[in-house]
């Protein structure tokens, strides 16, 4: 096995994994919090990576870097937290792979990507399994699903823009220096609040298992925040796009394995929906043959 393969299929283990280890996180702290020490260790682990490297970043970068650490990591940290209050997890992580379509869509309406017909049928097929999904998961009904699923759905949205603005308007830019101011501009402000406007720091007495919880959101954040990053933007550099985007396909499938082994419910006909979002993002990606 090559060594692309190797670091392909460790992301899709650690992606795959990030929604239980979420909803591990939620047994000890709420949504707010979740979100808060997710960024805030992210902020740490990466901060040694932003010396000397001020001066390379152009003037004209700094407020896209700022979009993206706003729109790409805070929002979606705390969406995704906010959804799974209410979703299992294994339905997150299998609405997680619409942000594929809303990559496109974004390109397209923005950026003046070239389409071809089938592109835009797979964005339709694509939300069509995702509407399916979201109306017979985890046994409720479609309204408080919605209500839970749409957080997700705004976390893919955030994330495309993102995607979109990394790949034309920060496209002379290292992938480390992205991830890591990224996270810079906003790390301090969210320690801030974490520490100071949560109930946090009083849950390292009051919970039992409050080490415990700091412990999935650790690693959600080093491996499946900061090293995943990396780790991806190598897999584009040995390979291709094309390539490194079938860590879309496969994510989902540990997601729901995670939620089957931790008890959440599933029913084969999940599978025609899902098999509807993967069709659409399949479709959407075929674009990646086409030349701008």
């Amino acid at each position: 096995m090559s060594i692309a393969w190797i670091i392909l299929l460790s992301l899709v283990l650690v992606w795959g994994s990030s929604f239980i280890l979420i909803k591990r996180g939620l047994e000890v702290f709420s949504a707010e919090e979740v979100g808060a020490l997710r960024i805030s260790i992210a902020f740490l682990f990466l901060l040694p990576f932003t010396f000397n490297k001020f001066s390379r970043i152009p003037k004209k970068s700094w407020k896209y870097l700022i979009i993206v650490s706003i729109i790409g990591n805070a929002f979606p940290a705390f969406l995704f937290a906010k959804a799974q209050t209410g979703i299992d997890s294994n339905l997150a992580g299998i609405l997680n792979s619409l942000t594929p379509l809303f990559t496109f869509l974004i390109a397209f309406i923005f950026f003046n990507f070239k389409v071809r017909w089938f592109n835009i049928l797979g964005i339709f097929i694509g939300l069509a399994g995702a509407a399916g999904l979201i109306n017979i998961s985890g046994g409720k009904d479609f309204i408080h699903n919605i209500n839970y699923s749409v957080y997700v759905i705004i976390a893919a949205i955030c994330y495309a823009t993102s995607v979109n603005f990394i790949k034309y308007l920060l496209k002379d830019i290292d992938i480390i220096s992205i991830t890591a101011f990224s996270f810079f501009f906003i790390g301090i402000p969210i320690v801030i609040y974490l520490l100071a406007g949560t109930s946090f720091l009083h849950k390292i007495h009051d919970h039992p298992h409050f080490w415990s919880g700091v412990g999935y959101i650790t690693i959600l954040s080093i491996l499946g925040t900061a090293l995943a990053m990396f780790a991806f933007n190598k897999v584009i550099k040995m390979t291709n796009p094309v390539f490194a985007a079938s860590v879309t396909y496969m994510i989902p499938i540990i997601a729901l394995m995670w939620g089957i082994i931790d008890g959440e419910r599933f029913e084969f006909v999940y599978l025609l929906w899902i098999g509807l979002i993967m069709g659409g993002v399949y479709l959407v990606n075929r674009r990646f043959d086409v030349k701008n």
